[in-house]
């Protein structure tokens, strides 16, 4: 059972995840927050395996809460929701830690898969959304370009195509299929890209390919 708490300062939304959520068999509702601070809290105390966390918050935001939940023991996964794509809140929560983001009007099955997904191990991002956004945010970032570009040399080739095909928010099984690699592989080079690239997550790995300029 995937363990997951509904982090949002709405009643009505928390509502509705929680109901979606418990329409799945192999996930529990395992906690509600309304807030960052009440999901440190809350995540401190009882074992969380995914955080579905609302950026936007009184008290501590999902950008901070996302930040103080990697300090924890046993860190859940992140799915940030959002109402808007192009938002700079989007990309610090990113920035900070979060494993993934998806629009606020996602349909449901794929917030469902995008739980299931994470807490595999693998990033969820909102394809266009995830473009447009780090696109932004990145075009003139060239001191970061510099120090990813760098990073990214410490990749052999074999990485580097792993690395680009992450970056495009694809699955370990998806990069497999289309490297002709085992998928027990694909995990053993994404464990060393994430290593090489001093990052503690797909989501992060994908940030400095993009910036190092691997993809469009």
């Amino acid at each position: 059972m995937i363990r997951v708490m509904v982090v949002d300062d709405d009643a009505l939304v928390r509502l509705g995840l929680s109901d979606l959520l418990d329409g799945d068999e192999g996930i529990e509702l395992a906690a509600q927050a309304a807030d960052g601070l009440q999901a440190v809290e809350l995540a401190s105390a009882h074992h969380i395996d995914v955080v579905l966390m609302d950026v936007r918050m009184p008290r501590m935001d999902g950008i901070a809460a996302t930040a103080r939940l990697r300090a924890l023991p046993h860190r859940p996964k992140v799915i940030a929701l959002t109402t808007f794509d192009l938002d700079e809140y989007v990309y610090n929560v990113l920035a900070a830690g979060a494993d993934g983001f998806l629009l606020k009007d996602t349909d449901p099955a794929e917030i469902l898969r995008a739980v299931h997904l994470v807490a595999a191990g693998s990033a969820m991002l909102h394809p266009a959304a995830a473009r447009r956004l780090i696109d932004r945010y990145h075009r003139n970032a060239h001191p970061q370009a510099v120090a990813a570009r760098a990073r990214v040399e410490r990749l052999t080739p074999r990485e580097k195509d792993v690395l680009a095909l992450l970056a495009e928010g694809t699955t370990n099984a998806e990069i497999a299929v289309r490297l002709s690699m085992r998928e027990s592989t694909v995990k053993a080079h994404v464990s060393r890209i994430l290593t090489a690239l001093e990052v503690g997550n797909r989501v992060q790995a994908a940030l400095t390919a993009r910036d190092a300029g691997m993809t469009g």
